[in-house]
């Protein structure tokens, strides 16, 4: 079963209240593959969405994030190509049931999509002196994600949809896009319109994995501290 989101409906969300349009656009949040249709954004729609990125919290205020936005059809086709390598690659090593079910799965939309989004972290940006961060060298790398969150739930509240492609190297990446050394590309996001939104996350719909119980990743005082009776 599919929930139906079109571009149409991009840059009006819902009315219900606040709270309840968060949680229910948290729950409606897919890493979407085959469901993109190529249109474009609308401009004031991308803006919102970047904004939305660029306002996420990081460590010392950093702020260690680039956003390139990748429309050139051949650069699209050259990085799908390094991807359905590295998804041979990936595939190579499975057995069996595992193998098949892999088959199955669309690991991109690069070319389908409206546009590419490459995100990278600098861990130069603030330094030398980067607040918070002495102790936990990875917090800046943190930020950038929160980042990616930002973007990923205001473009499902656009009606967009978005796929993040790890199946690259970053080197490769890095040469493609020209990024800068000491420039770590973080994610490649495929980001478009798409004819729908699937109810049940691709992996599981496959049978790849299964979504675990919430009680079962949470702890009590300690790690692995059961509930108190």
């Amino acid at each position: 079963m599919v929930r139906m989101t079109t571009v149409e409906n991009a840059g009006q969300p819902a009315q219900p209240s606040p709270i309840a349009d968060l949680y229910e656009t948290i729950e409606r949040r897919r890493d979407v593959r085959a469901e993109f249709d190529g249109r474009p954004i609308p401009d004031d729609v991308l803006r919102r969405v970047l904004t939305a990125a660029h306002s996420a919290p990081s460590v010392g205020l950093s702020q260690p994030w680039d956003f390139v936005l990748v429309r050139d059809e051949a650069t699209r086709r050259g990085f799908r190509e390094h991807v359905l390598a590295e998804r041979s690659v990936f595939a190579a090593s499975l057995d069996g049931e595992r193998a098949e079910t892999f088959s199955r799965i669309k690991v991109e939309g690069i070319v389908e999509s409206s546009l590419g989004l490459a995100v990278t972290y600098d861990p130069d940006r603030g330094s030398p002196q980067v607040l918070g961060r002495h102790a936990i060298a990875d917090a800046g790398l943190y930020s950038v994600c929160l980042a990616i969150q930002n973007l990923w739930l205001s473009a499902t509240a656009e009606g967009l949809g978005v796929g993040w492609v790890s199946f690259y190297r970053e080197e490769f990446l890095r040469r493609l896009l020209h990024i800068p050394s000491g420039v770590r590309p973080v994610a490649w996001l495929c980001l478009g319109t798409v004819r729908a939104l699937a109810d049940t996350p691709d992996l599981e719909r496959h049978g790849w994995r299964s979504r675990m119980p919430l009680e079962d990743v949470v702890h009590h005082e300690r790690y692995g501290g059961s509930s108190p009776r």
